[in-house]
């Protein structure tokens, strides 16, 4: 017999899948009562911030009087089975549940080789000058790092032709399905929803914001990023976003969890409701919205222009200047530079999402540069946002540790310590800046001298404002008692 070339296996046995779907939708149909996109009357997703949504599947079915093996086909990949509740909303009473399976191994090229190692197939090949065909009936022995099959005279690893088979294995799928068995009290069309925990969504807020050119005010733009890596498509979903940390168990998933970019022009915002919703906050997104398979879709949040904003060059030390001797030399500090603004009623007022904020301002050119971002948490109502932009090139410190001493007491359990620091601050700029200096000091602590007032911030903190005039610097000594 004359055997051509081998023709490439993978290609073929990836048209043979496409050619046997149709073949398993005939095969599946005599036994279930099979679902599709084609029948869903409405989507809903509520989607958390921890990669976890709940759908709401509602779809018209048709089902017969008793049991019915209802196949609900286009469920997520990711679907959490032991979360999924069906019900008829209008009828509670119209059907009972028996059992219900979750069916994710998948009808690929690979998988419809693997399961049929041990059975008949045939190997078709093509003649390749006539193209005329002919087939032998062989065993698969192996499907591991290629083929081996065996025919009646003979085993040969990587046939050359295509694998046709003869039956397709049970429970192998086109696409992800949940099979439900259940008792239907009578016969007919019936409206259900299939509710169930997913992973593989997520979302999480962007902001974009410019800064004015006297750095007053800021246009801010908010937007909500959905990412959508669950396996399955959601087309017109009504949309439904949840902030705040909502607790799970790793472990396992019970049903009663479902009981409970470069400045652009302002971008239309969808119309987007918040409301509490017990310890956390739901935006709502009023118009329905399509997310695909492997997407990330943008959708507007809000749009606040001239935002009234503060802006602050902050120089942070640490406690461990205060007990322990500093080396002789100069410590030269960084300057942070600060921006925040008060999310209160006016052109904002909603709580904001956690999510990251970017800044850009315009050059002499009108051209929008980045100029820093920062992340922010979870922002309600008339609360601060406060962001760390970077540090200030012409704005510099230097400390230095004047004195220390250890001074002795009677009581063991009892340090007493006393420091004495320079803080020299220079401005290289055209105007004068003010500088806020925090000091974290430990213990119980006094100031027993300094040049400049301070204030105490807390009981472990004191404050210095201390304004540097233009192109000049300014001096701050100041000698504290700690005891420990």
């Amino acid at each position: 017999m004359y055997k051509p070339a081998s023709i490439a296996t993978r290609l073929a046995m990836l048209g043979l899948a496409f050619s046997l779907q149709a073949a398993t939708t005939a095969t599946l149909a005599a036994d279930e009562r099979i679902s599709t996109l084609e029948d869903q009357q409405q989507l809903a997703l509520t989607i958390y911030n921890q990669d976890l949504a709940l759908i709401k599947d509602s779809r018209r079915v048709v089902l017969e009087h008793g049991e019915n093996a209802l196949a609900w086909r286009d469920v997520s990949a990711r679907i959490r089975p032991e979360t999924a509740l069906l019900r008829n909303p209008s009828q509670p009473g119209s059907f009972r549940l028996i059992e219900q399976n979750f069916d994710f191994d998948l009808l690929t090229p690979q998988t419809l080789l693997e399961k049929n190692v041990g059975r008949r197939l045939r190997v078709i090949s093509t003649h390749p000058t006539n193209g005329s065909e002919s087939t032998e009936e062989a065993v698969l022995l192996s499907a591991n790092d290629g083929t081996i099959v065996q025919f009646a005279d003979r085993i040969e690893s990587h046939p050359p032709g295509r694998l046709a088979y003869q039956t397709l294995p049970n429970n192998l799928r086109a696409q992800p399905t949940l099979v439900i068995q259940l008792d239907a009290a009578t016969a007919g069309r019936q409206v259900l929803e299939l509710a169930y925990l997913s992973g593989g969504l997520s979302w999480k807020a962007d902001y974009v914001g410019e800064l004015s050119a006297d750095e007053k005010q800021l246009d801010l733009n908010g937007w909500i990023t959905l990412t959508n890596q669950s396996g399955a498509s959601y087309p017109h979903a009504r949309l439904q976003l949840v902030a705040g940390e909502v607790n799970r168990v790793r472990s396992e998933m019970t049903r009663n969890a479902m009981r409970a970019m470069p400045m652009a022009a302002a971008a239309d915002v969808m119309p987007v409701q918040e409301e509490n919703l017990f310890e956390y906050h739901l935006y709502s997104i009023e118009r329905p919205t399509s997310i695909a398979n492997n997407q990330t879709k943008q959708i507007a949040l809000l749009s606040a222009p001239q935002v009234s904003i503060r802006k602050e060059y902050r120089l942070q030390g640490t406690s461990d200047y205060y007990h322990s001797p500093q080396a002789e030399f100069s410590d030269k500090l960084k300057v942070g530079v600060f921006m925040e603004f008060d999310n209160k009623a006016g052109n904002l007022g909603i709580p904001l999402p956690r999510g990251v904020l970017r800044i850009y301002k315009r050059d002499s050119n009108g051209n929008a540069q980045f100029i820093g971002e920062d992340s922010i948490d979870h922002t309600p109502r008339n609360d601060t946002v406060r962001l760390k932009l970077g540090n200030a090139f012409d704005i510099t410190a230097d400390r230095k540790q004047t004195d220390f001493q250890r001074i002795a007491t009677n009581n063991r359990n009892l340090f007493i310590y006393e420091t004495a620091f320079q803080i020299v601050l220079k401005n290289a700029r055209n105007a004068p800046v003010t500088l806020r200096i925090v000091e974290p000091i430990p213990g119980d602590w006094e100031i027993t001298s300094e040049s400049h007032p301070h204030h105490k911030d807390s009981a472990k903190t004191a404050v210095w404002q201390i304004t540097v005039p233009a192109e000049g610097k300014t001096q701050l000594n100041y000698r504290t008692r700690v005891k420990l």
